[in-house]
């Protein structure tokens, strides 16, 4: 598909006049705002994005501080679970998914499945985030862990885990299509719980004839889809629902979302701090592992986002497009993964270790690409 979705661009297009000057104008005037398409969704909260580099290294600081020198501030944060997931964490992705959600137009989204090119890109996404990527995990981690089972087991199983949450984030702040990202969420949500727990169960007991005794129950997979997605999702409908029809949907576009904005990356540089401070000790303490398996994540989340991005460059997708692609191909749903490598193998085990390093080099990974594609798109005049 060579432009966006029907979807986006529902105005006329401005016919040619007898005034070459003003036709001029006009083409500026048309080059200028789809060149503001590819801005942070977050542009208009000012100091808060334009600095959010500056506030994510400094969360992940304050959080590694905070875990190695005040006492007990790790088994504190992992006290409470939910899913899984200790509260702390819940709460950040839960406000940091719902502004977002918010924003996207769920009463237009049933115009998007009459495209033929919609179907072609869930087909392609589908290929990229269920074949591709979890059997380059699978490759890296035997590649670089072909000496630690249990490492590998833990990168396998991050390797499955498709992205549901913060793929919203990296994809608002590259100017990525948001209402595109969440039909994909919510398809690869549904894919989830029906084939994480058989694919697992394949990929460490079949192909990598591991020891280890894997068995997994579709239903942890869908209490984490149902939680980290059913609830903001649910919420955000129903908030977009009402608002509009008790307000006014100019009221709720002007001032309601504008107001609700900022508490998206709140809730990520909360996230953040906690995860960090939660599992800083264990970082610093087991150095060694961290870095054994930093190393094939860095790989694998660079080589899937820039394969994704070249290959709808050269089928000619627009930029907002391409950029979703990318990031979901590229993130990975460290919740369910962690909720898993947790209840099978235990809280202390190398694959929860494993696990929870996943998003430790996420977040720094997918922001710094969050930056690049921007400029890539500036420097190639990606259209959309």
């Amino acid at each position: 598909m060579s432009s966006d979705t029907k979807y986006e661009n529902t105005e006329p297009k401005k016919l040619p006049s007898n005034n070459p000057m003003k036709d001029l104008e006009i083409q500026r005037e048309d080059e200028t705002e789809r060149e503001n398409t590819k801005q942070s969704a977050f542009k208009n909260l000012g100091w808060l994005d334009r600095f959010l580099a500056v506030w994510i290294f400094l969360a992940m600081a304050i959080g590694i501080i905070l875990g190695n020198f005040v006492e007990n501030t790790g088994p504190a944060l992992q006290k409470g679970k939910f899913v899984g997931v200790s509260i702390p964490i819940a709460i950040g992705l839960l406000v940091m998914m719902y502004p977002i959600l918010c924003k996207v137009r769920f009463e237009c989204l049933h115009h998007v499945f009459r495209d033929r090119g919609v179907w072609i890109q869930i087909i392609f996404s589908i290929i990229l985030n269920w074949i591709v990527a979890p059997f380059l995990m699978l490759a890296l981690a035997w590649a670089f862990l072909p000496d630690e089972p249990e490492l590998r087991e833990g990168l396998i199983l991050v390797g499955l885990a498709r992205c549901i949450a913060m793929v919203l984030i990296w994809t608002s702040l590259a100017g990525g299509d948001g209402e595109y990202c969440a039909i994909l969420v919510a398809i690869n949500s549904l894919l989830q719980m029906v084939l994480f727990a058989p694919m697992a169960i394949f990929f460490i007991q079949v192909i990598s004839h591991s020891g280890s005794h894997v068995t997994l129950s579709y239903s942890i997979a869908a209490k984490s889809v149902a939680v980290f997605l059913g609830i903001p999702l649910g919420a955000a409908i129903l908030t977009r629902v009402v608002l509009r029809n008790v307000a006014s949907p100019q009221w709720y576009d002007q001032v309601f979302l504008k107001w609700a904005g900022p508490w998206s990356l709140i809730g990520l540089l909360f996230t953040i701090l906690v995860l960090f401070a939660s599992q800083g000790h264990q970082v610093v303490h087991q150095i060694v592992s961290v870095i054994r398996v930093a190393a094939p994540l860095i790989v694998y989340f660079i080589v899937v986002f820039f394969a994704t991005l070249l290959i709808a460059y050269k089928f000619g997708f627009g930029y907002k497009l391409a950029s979703t692609q990318s990031f979901t191909a590229a993130s990975n749903n460290f919740e369910l993964a962690i909720a898993v490598a947790v209840a099978t193998f235990g809280a202390n085990s190398n694959q929860a270790l494993a696990a929870t390093v996943g998003p430790l080099i996420e977040v720094p990974v997918l922001l710094g690409l969050v930056y690049v594609v921007k400029l890539i798109a500036k420097r190639l005049e990606w259209k959309d």
